[in-house]
């Protein structure tokens, strides 16, 4: 039986989102990715046990969360090429994937929420000593204007919260470049 949810604390996070996601710049996947030190892909483990499910939500199985979350942490964290290890554990809490046939007047949103560790593997240890949540919404495009419960599948839903996740993870672990500092210097 899914938790019930705040209702109010759904609609900060929608209203944060919002405002942050108007700031933010597309990262593409095509071009070559930020400098995040020595930073390598270690493993990349995903779970979904009991997450949230918002109000007016499609159900998502573990399984389907697992699968779109490592292969969007993949394609954007599997283009470093450095030498150190590290790894991502990724735990998906709560999630809202709108639904098809929703009146356009409410226009519903998803919305993915996920708390993220990293390790480095060579300190056997966590870089970050408390998980960090992550809120992400869906990328507002034609497809998703009238909500994408009307124009995506709950696949399309899924994949596209799952990569706006990977990038805000990308974007967390750029804003913390000191853990990624090589502890030796070139000659």
């Amino acid at each position: 039986m899914p938790r019930l949810i705040n209702p109010f604390k759904w609609l900060l996070a929608v209203v944060l989102l919002v405002a942050l996601g108007a700031c933010a710049s597309e990262i593409d996947l095509t071009v070559p990715p930020e400098p995040l030190g020595n930073f390598k892909l270690g493993h990349n483990i995903v779970v979904a046990r009991n997450p949230t499910i918002g109000p007016l939500s499609r159900k998502a199985t573990e399984a389907e969360w697992q699968k779109a979350m490592t292969e969007a942490i993949e394609d954007r964290f599997g283009r470093y090429d450095g030498d150190k290890l590290y790894h991502l554990g990724i735990s998906v809490d709560g999630y809202i994937l709108a639904l098809p046939g929703v009146p356009v007047v409410a226009s519903p949103k998803s919305v993915l929420i996920i708390n993220v560790t990293a390790w480095d593997d060579s300190m056997a240890g966590k870089l970050n000593p408390e998980p960090k949540q992550i809120t992400v919404l869906e990328s507002l495009s034609g497809d998703t204007l009238l909500g994408s419960g009307l124009t995506q599948s709950k696949q399309q839903q899924m994949e596209n919260l799952s990569a706006n996740a990977a990038r805000a993870v990308q974007k967390w672990l750029l804003d913390n470049p000191d853990w990624f500092k090589s502890e030796t210097l070139a000659n």
